[in-house]
């Protein structure tokens, strides 16, 4: 499988990243650690998780489950644990069920840390990303009614990132952390957490974790400039659209077990325009012979500013097809239907 370094860390990255969401409601313990026994074994090296894990439905009885799963896989298998980078994420602004939704800081951050470090059963976490800018973002489609007036202050923003910098610095020197990260971010975040580590020569951030795929693609403009130019590539979550992508959907069809008959709009992805969109997607990869799995993932491994495609599963056989996309070349007629399509039914959720 295909490695990309990681931000500037010196870290080397497996093209798609193993997530984890699922793990502690969807899926058991130990279908967990069968998935990041078949992952490790066929080339991915990067595990991505949280501490408000899992989802579907988050609750305040199940935080942090899903690192407790990887933690139990660790403690099983300790000379492992240097095989694969292991990501989590702190909560923050408005994610009541952890620390009462209080911002990200530095203080928060060293306890949330320490908190997944005994959950994760392991001493040193790769790679920390903040889950959610303290100042509110556009993403989980915030866009269509975004207003950015009235947010905190930009002097705000950049003195909270301060705090939060030198904290990373000071765990990093204790062998906690390895490198911070982002998440559900802007361009214009991205750079103030560029400017200030620059400014007061604090640790850079690696990477951010936003939403991404063939039906979601706010990424494509000026975060995609800042990415590239600032070595902050993007980690794409839900690029198989919350499982739309996979075709498993069509025709109106609603699998038992599947994400839909949990959460049935789909986290508002569920729309008669997404749905149109998947038809124009699934036609292109029945024209060229493809899986819509499989060519969903390999078109978003080969984006100029993508680290990683974190994709996740609930059994292995979902696993195993996602895991045949790492080989996958797309045509340059397949990528040129694939833009058409898109051009025919852009942002359809």
């Amino acid at each position: 499988m295909k490695m990309n370094p990681l931000g500037r860390t010196g870290l080397m990255v497996s093209d798609l990243c193993l997530g984890s969401m699922t793990w502690g409601t969807q899926n058991t313990e130990s279908e967990g650690h069968a998935q990041i026994d078949m992952a490790l074994e066929r080339g991915i090296n990067f595990v991505d998780t949280a501490e408000m894990y899992p989802v579907n439905p988050i609750s305040a009885e199940t935080i942090g489950n899903t690192e407790a799963i990887i933690g139990t896989w660790n403690a099983k298998n300790a000379a492992r644990r240097d095989e694969y980078v292991l990501a989590t994420k702190i909560s923050g602004e408005g994610m009541g069920y952890v620390r009462g939704g209080a911002r990200v800081s530095g203080a928060t951050l060293r306890e949330a840390l320490e908190g997944s470090l005994k959950r994760l059963q392991t001493e040193k976490v790769d790679l920390y990303q903040l889950h959610w800018p303290n100042r509110g973002s556009f993403q989980f489609r915030k866009n269509w009614t975004y207003d950015p007036t009235g947010r905190d202050s930009a002097q705000l923003v950049r003195d909270e990132i301060a705090d939060i910098l030198e904290m990373a610095q000071t765990l990093i020197n204790e062998g906690k952390l390895g490198a911070l990260a982002l998440s559900n971010e802007s361009a214009w975040g991205i750079a103030q957490w560029c400017r200030v580590s620059e400014e007061r020569n604090l640790p850079r951030v690696a990477s951010i974790q936003n939403e991404y795929s063939l039906m979601a693609r706010l990424f494509d403009t000026d975060l995609a400039e800042a990415a590239v130019a600032e070595d902050v590539g993007l980690l794409s979550f839900s690029p198989l659209a919350t499982g739309l992508l996979t075709g498993k959907y069509r025709g109106g069809a609603i699998p038992d077990g599947s994400r839909m008959t949990l959460g049935p709009t789909l986290g508002g992805r569920n729309t008669p325009r997404a749905h149109e969109a998947v038809e124009v997607y699934a036609a292109v990869a029945e024209k060229h012979g493809l899986d819509l799995t499989q060519m969903s993932l390999a078109w978003c491994r080969v984006r100029p500013f993508m680290t990683s495609t974190i994709f996740g599963a609930t059994t292995l056989e979902q696993l195993d097809v996602a895991l045949g996309s790492a080989d996958m070349e797309l045509s340059d007629e397949v990528m040129a239907d694939i833009d058409a399509a898109h051009r025919s039914i852009p942002m359809p959720y």
